[in-house]
């Protein structure tokens, strides 16, 4: 990201998220009743009338990973409530509106969002274009990835890092340097037993099917356009060795397949990942 810019890959993201409440059959994977109404007013309007763009086959597959990952992490999120977890940080938040349907009360659930200080004023903005509160329970947390830590951004807030957190890292670590994403999932891995992290990795081009190859080219060179290329790629075997070095002990890995096998069974819609970019990851300490 450019100093002082807002994520232009955050907008294209949350597009998506309100894409699949306008385009697609009920079930919702993620149902979002605050996603079309963040973008302004002309955004449902203009996501109809660019169908093909949005619902195209690449379309329609990115934006059922975009709806499946915010789904998944919420669903672990609920899993860390369950095992006592009362401190949830979403990293590199964009406009992610969880704190805004969030069903559980600000006793039992803090929410920190931590993300580039311009692209957090931009959210800020938005949301009071569309005369939407900030929840009582939301605390933010500036930070850039490449110059400070978590650990340094959650300090400035009232987080405890001696209670357990539950962290979500979506869309983020194709972004970053290899320094940066070690020293963020340290910081994880630091964490008291209980804590836990959901965040996807891109798969080393190596690794694609050659189907799979031309969607991340084309991928690829959009973002790039957008000023934010794609710089951090794994193999399930090194993503292994990263979270085995950083401490965690419980790790469950979705592929596409997966993927689909969770959220999409027997939809009317098609609606379903195509091929395999990139891959979900909860781990617990």
């Amino acid at each position: 990201m450019e100093e002082g810019r807002p994520s232009r890959t955050a907008f294209g993201v949350a597009r998506r998220r309100a894409a699949h409440q306008l385009i697609d059959q009920p079930p919702l994977v993620l149902d979002d009743p605050v996603a079309v109404p963040i973008l302004g007013p002309d955004a449902a309007a203009e996501i109809k009338a660019n169908l093909q763009k949005y619902d195209s086959l690449p379309g329609r597959g990115l934006r059922a990973f975009m709806a499946a990952r915010s789904r998944y992490a919420e669903d672990q999120l609920h899993q860390a409530i369950i095992r006592g977890v009362r401190q949830y940080v979403i990293l590199g938040a964009g406009l992610d509106t969880f704190p805004y349907r969030n069903p559980y009360p600000p006793e039992q659930l803090k929410i920190f969002e931590v993300d580039h200080p311009a692209t957090q004023q931009w959210k800020l903005e938005l949301f009071a274009r569309a005369n939407i509160n900030i929840p009582s329970e939301l605390t933010f947390a500036p930070v850039n990835f490449e110059q400070q830590t978590l650990a340094t951004g959650l300090t400035q807030t009232s987080f405890d890092f001696q209670h357990p957190a539950f962290f979500s890292w979506l869309g983020v670590t194709p972004y970053l340097t290899l320094e940066a994403f070690r020293a963020t999932i340290r910081t994880i891995g630091n964490m008291p037993s209980g804590s836990g992290v959901t965040f996807e990795y891109a798969l080393s081009r190596s690794l694609l099917k050659e189907h799979e190859k031309l969607g991340f080219d084309r991928l690829a060179m959009r973002v790039e356009a957008a000023g934010e290329p794609f710089q951090l790629f794994f193999s399930p075997e090194q993503m292994k060795a990263e979270l085995a070095t950083a401490g965690f002990y419980q790790v469950e890995e979705l592929t596409s397949d997966r993927i689909n096998d969770r959220y999409f069974q027997d939809r009317s819609d098609g609606l379903r990942l195509y091929g395999g970019l990139a891959r979900l990851i909860t781990a617990w300490m």
